[in-house]
């Protein structure tokens, strides 16, 4: 059967998730086209990217960047249009010509985009988890008002969806739970007393996938499970209470589905983001990644544990902050943000992420936001609150 040629936009192009996915559509040139590439600072990358995928656009963050890849795709004599900020990354992600945005620009700075191709009803593939967590129902309601196809490309929600009933209507009464499974991270086994000595390069040092700085900490910090549980909540519209997190070290079983009949469903893959990006590109149908295919034979054993709240305390802030008033979750999210920047920067210490974040929430109970510059608006307030305790931390 011949399929449509598909345009693509990838927001976020030159990081882990945009360069997985670019590998995928070049596997299957007769089905997708880059149609736009998107990044924050690195030039020289996604000038490589225009040259091996031939976008009609290509966007900088900024000016200053835009200017200088501009220059060199002149150069190049390439037939790119060289565009800048957040108003182009939104047009090139609703333009008419696009059929699907991967949406995988890492934290708050990704909602404005993955909003506007949700309002444009493209097939959205959210490798950006940030955008339900800040957006909560009031980014589902523009899925809905907009008739997106909203396809979730974290290996876990992923994992959920493809356990999950076709017919979504069936959801709340056939299941009982969701697991999301954890790697534990690289200090899954180390002594508590000792985190307080970690340094960005640990944190960063996953033992399974391959992944940003900010993504690797949040998985040190088990934070990144924290707001995987709250963008499960909206996403399958199931209760808090409903969604459990267990730690499975090997990553081989993605997530699992508990239904109400106590049988359980589960997604099985080996640790590689084209599984997840391939299955949301070609959705409701299947294609080749590019992945290894696991091998039973010498797969040994499969073990599970439940987390330890001394080594990762900030895990249930998910739960807590689902329980607050809405727009806390986007608060937890800007704290988490900054917090995380500062350990980089080694402003500071690993173990006072959580201190920050948890003192962010105590301090900020927001106004229930009811647009796009009162998420903006209140991001702001988390992120100028965060500081402060970042500051009063010391290192």
């Amino acid at each position: 059967m011949s399929l449509a040629l598909q345009n693509v936009t990838v927001l976020g192009s030159t990081g882990s998730i945009g360069t997985n996915t670019l590998d995928v559509i070049a596997r299957h040139p007769d089905r997708y086209r880059v149609f736009a590439l998107t990044a924050s600072t690195q030039v020289d990358l996604l000038l490589a990217q225009c040259q091996a995928h031939r976008p009609q656009y290509a966007v900088m963050a900024s000016q200053v960047h835009a200017r200088e890849l501009a220059a060199k795709v002149k150069d190049l004599g390439l037939a790119v249009t060289v565009l800048d900020g957040t108003r182009a990354l939104c047009e090139v992600s609703a333009d008419p010509q696009v059929d699907a945005v991967m949406a995988s620009i890492v934290g708050a700075a990704g909602l404005e985009p993955a909003l506007a191709a949700a309002r444009a009803g493209k097939k959205l593939l959210l490798a950006n988890k940030e955008a339900l967590v800040v957006g909560g129902d009031w980014f589902m309601q523009a899925v809905r008002d907009g008739g997106a196809t909203l396809l979730p490309i974290d290996s876990e929600h992923s994992a959920v969806f493809q356990s999950l009933p076709e017919d979504a209507s069936t959801w709340s009464r056939r299941v009982e739970k969701i697991l999301l499974t954890a790697s534990g991270g690289p200090f899954r086994q180390r002594d508590p007393a000792t985190l307080s000595r970690v340094t960005p390069e640990e944190a960063c040092a996953h033992p399974n996938w391959v992944m940003g700085r900010k993504i690797s900490v949040d998985s040190a910090t088990m934070m990144n499970k924290a707001l995987e549980v709250i963008e499960a909540h909206f996403l399958f519209g199931l209760e808090p209470s409903s969604i459990e997190v267990v730690i499975h070290p090997q990553s081989v079983i993605h997530s699992m589905v508990q239904y109400h009949d106590r049988s359980v469903v589960a997604q099985l893959g080996t640790p590689d983001m084209r599984v997840p990006i391939a299955y949301g590109l070609s959705w409701p149908e299947r294609m080749a990644s590019g992945a290894s295919a696991l091998d039973f034979s010498t797969l040994g054993a499969l073990t599970f544990e439940k987390p330890d709240d001394l080594r990762f305390p900030g895990l249930k802030l998910a739960w807590e902050a689902l329980a607050g008033p809405s727009g806390t979750t986007a608060v937890l999210n800007a704290a988490n943000e900054v917090a995380v920047a500062a350990f980089l920067d080694r402003r500071l210490r690993f173990d006072q992420i959580h201190a920050v974040n948890h003192a962010t929430l105590a301090a900020l109970v927001p106004s229930k936001p009811g647009s796009l510059e009162d998420l903006l608006e209140l991001d702001a307030q988390a992120r100028a609150l965060a500081s402060t305790q970042v500051a009063r931390s010391g290192g």
